[in-house]
């Protein structure tokens, strides 16, 4: 299987794992990823608040770009980019005054003829629960995991059409697959805070840290995730959380896609899973999915 992939720019640089346990999971999947040659970014950034034209303008240019590779599909990790790009094919195919508008922009026709996937929807209902099940090498047996979703993903339905938006259960039923004990809790959707990270400090560390608080309530070891603001901000603000609570806890935060990684075989550094702030590797050890 070939698809388009688009990395999108934290990918690149903050959520590096990320990338690396994506390609390393295609990889041994047999999924061969197509990137998108020349991609720019998506438009959600400032300018999907500050100017509407340009932030269509920048998803349409990539759009064009993944619609010259001639594949059915293409594969976006980031739930940002995921959702700029969703939004901005459908605002294309539905306003012909903007298509047009932009198409003179990016002096390119647009048929976007693919489908744009999340890495949930890919591994889920492109791959395969059964096709995922017959490559695992490591089940992740005895892990207690919390799903966290996030509030990109799925939400709004009418652009993602992806999962329930308020009790979605694609990356559960992927995780009781690799074998890990899934807790369930109601948090799978709520905000951790998002891009607020660095303008409303003190807002993250409250949502972030009722998110964190609930789950080690749960029982777990693991919060699993599929967004890269969703794992900085759990990650790197569980310190300071802690500190002020005056609590003494560590809970590791990963990536669907290094646990699945972990469950196919894949070596721990090939994962990114030296990257984190807090360490997820002693963990992993004591329930023998590290040596």
């Amino acid at each position: 299987m070939k698809v388009s992939y688009y990395p999108g720019c934290s990918l690149e640089v903050t959520a590096r794992p990320y990338n690396l346990s994506c390609r390393q999971v295609c990889t041994h999947l047999g999924v061969e990823l197509a990137e998108v040659p020349e991609w720019l970014c998506c438009g959600s950034s400032a300018a999907l608040k500050m100017d509407h034209l340009l932030s269509l303008s920048l998803a349409a240019q990539n759009l064009a770009l993944i619609d010259r590779q001639n594949l059915d599909q293409v594969l976006v990790p980031c739930p940002f980019c995921y959702r700029r790009l969703l939004s901005g094919q459908e605002e294309i195919a539905r306003d012909e005054g903007a298509a047009e508008t932009v198409k003179g922009i990016i002096e390119s026709d647009l048929q976007a003829r693919f489908t744009v996937q999340n890495i949930l929807e890919f591994l889920r209902n492109t791959v395969g629960l059964e096709g995922i099940n017959g490559k695992i090498k490591k089940p992740l047996k005895g892990l207690k995991v919390i799903p966290y979703y996030g509030c990109y993903l799925v939400k709004p339905r009418q652009v993602t059409h992806f999962d329930d938006p308020e009790n979605p259960t694609s990356m559960d039923d992927l995780l009781r697959t690799l074998g890990a004990e899934v807790l369930d809790w109601d948090f799978k959707t709520e905000c951790c805070g998002s891009s607020l990270s660095l303008s409303k400090t003190e807002k993250v560390l409250e949502l972030s840290g009722r998110l964190l608080n609930e789950a080690v309530w749960k029982g777990a070891e693991v919060i699993v995730v599929a967004c890269q603001l969703c794992q900085s901000n759990l990650d790197m603000r569980q310190e300071e959380i802690w500190k002020r609570e005056k609590k003494d806890h560590r809970l590791p935060i990963l990536y669907i896609t290094q646990l699945l990684g972990l469950a196919l075989g894949c070596s721990g550094r090939d994962l990114g899973l030296d990257h984190h702030l807090i360490d997820p590797q002693p963990v992993l050890k004591e329930r023998g999915l590290l040596s």
